[in-house]
């Protein structure tokens, strides 16, 4: 087989092609992100194993543009209005989580015997986190408009103009260094970077929206113009001194507020993916299994500080700023991890040779870990919560005026319907409740379905169904009806399903109302009713029998054409 791939490049590629499907798929049955199947990939194609990379100048060059195009999509969500708008939880969460984690883990460096460069090199890669990971695992679990979801999200914002800044100072640095006057050098690096900055401001403020508005006319030429812009603006950052990954992230940055940014965004996350599947065969390729042993203690440690640190200081942080300590500790797992901008920021090190390869095995030997770990944690995190629940009572403030309590404070107090929900399906049975004659509490954890609902009049909890603190909380003596009209949520294999919980946290409570769940299949409806629900809604169905009665008994009416 070797024989035959080093006859072509093409053969060679599609090898890797193939074992990357095949080592994906074990990965996914292992609920493990496709990074950590890449990397692997990697490993078992290198020369310590089974020796398939032969092309190395193709592949990189294919890591080259998957990383430009990487740092294009992140620049995509910088939108200026967006940075403006970040909130003070946000901000403080993310600026004190990178400045605890590059402190902590500068000295741990230093006491495992590495020097203060790549010390300093490693404690800055271990401040990263993972925004694919975490967006993709509270998608599934339904999370990501979640208090926690959010504000995640708004720290992973933080991270990523870190990312900007360290971006930039390497440059300069590696600039300096290149020259005999590093002074002189660096301040013409920063020269160009101003410059640049200032191109890419007069770009946002006059061509970019009414160009990418006439491009995408032509969805194709569109992706091209995106692909083309960040090549050329990583070829350009190349030219001038900065390095290509700060050029492709500053052409996402000027795209940022065309209102088109979500369609290059998902046209293009598929390529990213493709294509950093080429930068992580790379790095595995170029790891020596030999040498990996003698990092595995300094990954360890540098592993567990990364798992309960980074989650720890978040937890404190949130804590101290008001909030209850199951959001903090929620939020504060998503932070458990390092990231693919870890390993490109330690591999740009050592192409620029300040760290060796060494340095690079060890971030990417934390990577494998914490990735592989945190992914469990974050899947299980209400299960891990109610273990350690006992444990974390001094991380939450006397009244958590951040959260739920404030807001039921100014609530009448005496309600007919507490109602679970407030999507497209609740909110319009609150509205018909409420014509009714009825009262209705209702309860949410997104804040903008709070927001909209209390601009229509209604009372509103913020807070999680799921969370039998909150649930005991809530006003229930006097309520004739608790209705759930959240979806399914399936939060893994040692969690209860979402609705079940809640039916068990009512009980809990004393809840003497009855219970009614909604249900989109008719498999879901008995495990429900087993558990205690009175009454299942299924909208479809329901819908579909009052839509049949309504023909039925409209038939001598004239038929209605169009909408």
């Amino acid at each position: 087989m070797l024989e035959i791939v080093s006859v072509s490049v093409f053969y060679e590629i599609a090898a890797l092609l193939v074992l990357a499907a095949a080592v994906g798929l074990v990965g996914v049955l292992l609920r493990q992100p496709l990074i950590v199947s890449f990397i692997a990939v990697g490993i078992l194609a290198g020369p310590s194993l089974l020796d398939i990379v032969r092309s190395d100048e193709k592949i990189d060059l294919l890591a080259e543009l998957g990383i430009a195009v990487l740092l294009f999509l992140v620049g995509l969500k910088l939108d200026v209005k967006l940075i403006k708008s970040l909130g003070a939880i946000a901000l403080t969460t993310g600026l004190g989580q990178v400045a605890f984690t590059s402190i902590v883990g500068f000295a741990i460096g230093l006491a495992l015997g590495l020097d203060v460069v790549t010390s300093l090199y490693v404690a800055v890669a271990l401040t990263f986190s993972s925004t694919i990971i975490i967006v993709k695992l509270l998608s599934d679990k339904r999370e990501i408009d979640s208090l926690h979801g959010r504000v995640a999200l708004g720290f992973l914002i933080v991270q990523d103009l870190v990312v900007v800044l360290a971006m930039l100072v390497m440059s300069a640095i590696a600039a300096g260094a290149q020259s005999g006057s590093a002074i002189t050098e660096v301040a013409l690096v920063f020269g160009y970077g101003l410059l640049m900055l200032v191109a890419v401001g007069l770009f946002i403020r006059f061509i970019a929206e009414p160009l990418v508005e006439r491009l995408a006319r032509a969805p194709e030429l569109l992706v091209c113009f995106a692909i083309g812009w960040a090549a050329l603006l990583a070829a350009a950052g190349d030219y001038l001194g900065f390095s290509k990954e700060l050029g492709g992230l500053l052409a996402g940055v000027s795209l940022a507020s065309t209102p088109f940014r979500e369609a290059m965004a998902a046209r293009l996350a598929p390529l990213r993916d493709f294509l950093l599947l080429f930068f992580f065969i790379a790095l595995g390729a170029s790891l020596d299994l030999s040498l990996l042993d003698q990092q595995i203690p300094a990954a360890i440690v540098l592993s567990l500080f990364v798992l309960i640190g980074n989650p720890l200081i978040v937890l404190v942080i949130m804590g101290a700023m008001g909030y209850r300590k199951r959001t903090g500790f929620l939020a504060g797992l998503t932070v458990a991890q390092i990231s693919e901008f870890s390993l490109i920021f330690a591999a740009v090190g050592v192409s620029l040779g300040h760290i060796g390869t060494g340095t690079l095995g060890l971030v990417t030997l934390v990577g494998l870990i914490t990735i592989s770990l945190s992914t469990y944690m974050i899947t299980y995190s209400h299960y891990l919560y109610a273990w350690l629940e006992p444990v974390l009572g001094p991380f939450e403030r006397r009244g958590t005026p951040r959260e739920t309590v404030g807001d039921l404070e100014n609530t009448t107090g005496h309600y007919d319907v507490l109602l679970f929900g407030l999507g497209r399906y609740g909110s319009a049975i609150a509205h018909r409740l409420s014509e009714h004659g009825m009262t209705v509490l209702g309860v949410d954890f997104n804040p903008a379905a709070v927001k909209h609902m209390r601009k229509a009049g209604f009372d509103v909890a913020f807070g999680d169904a799921t969370d039998p603190e909150f649930v005991a909380s809530l006003p229930l003596a006097g309520a004739t009806w608790a209705v759930s009209a959240v979806p399914e949520h399936d939060t893994g294999v040692t969690h209860e399903e979402a609705r079940l919980g809640l039916i068990d946290a009512l009980k809990e409570a004393g809840f003497q109302g009855r219970v009614a769940v909604t249900a989109h299949r008719t498999e879901e409806a008995m495990p429900l009713t087993d558990r205690g629900a009175d009454l299942i809604l299924q909208p479809f169905r329901d819908a579909a029998d009052q839509a049949a009665q309504l023909i039925q008994g409209d038939e001598s009416r004239p038929q209605r054409t169009g909408v």
